[in-house]
């Protein structure tokens, strides 16, 4: 087992980067802690005040891995705060994230897009919202990213590890398989709109809850109204799913046009398979390209 000062700085922070992509979110001492002794220390012995500490006689507090040892008190009475001097300024408050309730989260979350008017404001109200857990784990917020002039916009579900590490939609081997499909049908990443369902890679990525489904829905379907595409393309189960409802396969809704309500706009969308689910499985690749077809001929009708 190789420790951790035998390495350079650069492949310390590539197996940190390892971690993150893993879902590791919590690191553990080498030393154990025993939390039961923890626990049988802190319980008042029996005709003991509450609020002393008992302890067995003889046994020492429990030291926790990193802390300092223990210091003996030189006086029974606890030590007391020093009176702040008259005049000074109080000392700052210890900020505490509290967890919001999701309803809440939900009317914060349509409050702050219904309130941009642009797609540079929806971004600047995405980066400073923080009612969704997912949030916290992620290390960049994916924005819509391309030409909203050009009528085409193209939706994915949530980002993948490549996505969070490069902070933009479709990165890694995804994005060159997409931009392939794309070039296939004439179009190219830089002449449309890409996009995805949840902006924050949920960690590991695991499967949304419901709760952090509806506090996404406001800011995905306020960049579509800013948009003001003509096609959508969506690509993917959860995001087929997510526009169509129901609880359908993507190879049950895939290939047919439906409306789709963004704000004031109910726009014509077509779903199809995911990049990724075509490297899982290239003998659907024939399915993506009648896919790619239909939106294809979708276009030139205007």
């Amino acid at each position: 087992m190789i420790a951790a000062h035998d390495l350079s700085p650069a492949e310390l922070a590539a197996l940190l980067h390892f971690h993150a992509d893993a879902g590791v979110d919590w690191l553990l001492d080498e030393t154990p802690v025993d939390r039961f002794a923890e626990f049988a220390a802190a319980r008042p012995m029996p005709g003991q005040a509450t609020g002393a500490t008992a302890r067995p006689a003889g046994q020492q507090p429990v030291q926790r891995a990193g802390e300092p040892p223990h210091q003996p008190s030189s006086s029974p009475q606890q030590t007391k705060r020093p009176t702040p001097a008259r005049g000074a300024p109080p000392a700052p408050a210890v900020q505490q994230n509290v967890a919001m309730p999701d309803e809440q989260a939900v009317a914060a979350a349509r409050f702050a897009a219904e309130s941009a008017r642009s797609l540079t404001e929806l971004k600047t109200a995405l980066e400073g919202f923080s009612g969704c857990n997912l949030k916290n784990s992620a290390r960049n917020t994916i924005f819509a990213n391309g030409d909203p002039a050009s009528a085409v916009m193209v939706i994915g579900p949530m980002p993948d590890a490549d996505d969070d590490r490069e902070g933009l939609p479709f990165a890694g081997r995804t994005g060159l398989l997409l931009d392939r499909m794309l070039a296939a049908i004439g179009l190219e990443r830089s002449g449309i709109m890409l996009g995805n369902v949840v902006p924050w890679r949920p960690p590991g990525n695991r499967p949304l809850t419901q709760a952090e489904m509806d506090i996404c829905r406001p800011f995905i379907e306020r960049q579509i109204a800013l948009a003001e595409p003509k096609h959508l393309l969506l690509l993917g189960n959860f995001t087929a799913r997510f526009f169509f409802g129901g609880t359908g396969t993507i190879h049950t809704l895939r290939g047919q046009w439906r409306d789709v309500a963004a704000g004031h706009l109910i726009l014509p969308a077509l779903a199809s398979l995911h990049p990724q689910e075509l490297l899982n499985a290239p003998a659907s690749k024939s399915l993506a390209w009648q896919d790619l077809l239909a939106f294809q001929a979708r276009i030139a009708q205007g």
